[in-house]
């Protein structure tokens, strides 16, 4: 039997934290999700540590995004999740150091994986060049998890995404432009571990209804 995806709230749009993130949280953090992330920029960090400390004390799993390229912009995103208090980081392309900064408090650290671009982001690569990648991280670095940007695939993401769940023995998070119910369909199918939906919340993607509304909804629906 395949997983059920769980939905991991991300209060970001266009890769970004929204301003009116905590009040965003108060009015939705009675919905069903049970994951909560948002990115490294947006808001400051010291909005950032008081919408963490709220998410947790609602009970809340969290996780920050960070969408950098260089080895120094994805360390000092690393160290603003420590700092923060999140439970996992993901994003930043792979490196050592920043692996270092997550092992040295216990914390999750689910990377990119593949050639990225520019933010919004764009994934770049082949689909085979992608998994051998992200393989030969698990058996070599210890990765414990990746944060896929299946939709954001130059290619053919359907086949991506479902090819990268399978090939993987650790969880798959698929982040980014999970925008309507007939890829939600695709994200279920794939049994992968999780999926972010941000933006398409806020643009009421999934029906002209409330934040909140919107998470039960498609809560309901991955679980049908």
């Amino acid at each position: 039997m395949k997983n059920t995806p769980q939905l991991i709230v991300m209060l970001t749009h266009n890769d970004k934290t929204v301003v009116d993130a905590k009040e965003v949280f108060e009015l939705a953090k009675d919905s069903k999700a049970r994951y909560w992330g948002f990115k490294e920029v947006g808001i400051p960090i010291s909005e950032m540590k008081e919408l963490v400390q709220l998410m947790k004390g609602a009970g809340k799993t969290t996780f920050l995004e960070v969408v950098a390229y260089t080895e120094e912009e994805c360390v000092k995103g690393a160290k603003i999740a420590v700092e923060c208090g999140f439970d996992t980081l993901m994003g930043t392309l792979y490196f050592d150091s920043v692996k270092a900064v997550t092992d040295a408090v216990g914390m999750k650290y689910y990377p990119f994986v593949g050639n990225i671009v520019g933010r919004p982001s764009v994934l770049k690569g082949t689909i085979e060049g992608i998994i051998a990648e992200a393989n030969s991280l698990v058996e070599t670095k210890g990765i414990e998890g990746f944060d896929l940007l299946g939709y954001r695939f130059e290619g053919d993401a359907i086949k991506l995404n479902s090819e990268f769940v399978k090939a993987m023995k650790v969880p798959v998070c698929l982040a980014g432009s999970v925008n309507t119910y007939e890829r939600l369909d695709e994200v279920k199918a794939t049994g992968a571990w999780a999926f972010t939906i941000g933006g398409a919340f806020f643009e009421k993607k999934f029906g002209n209804k409330s934040f909140a509304k919107q998470i039960d909804d498609v809560i309901d629906y991955m679980n049908k």
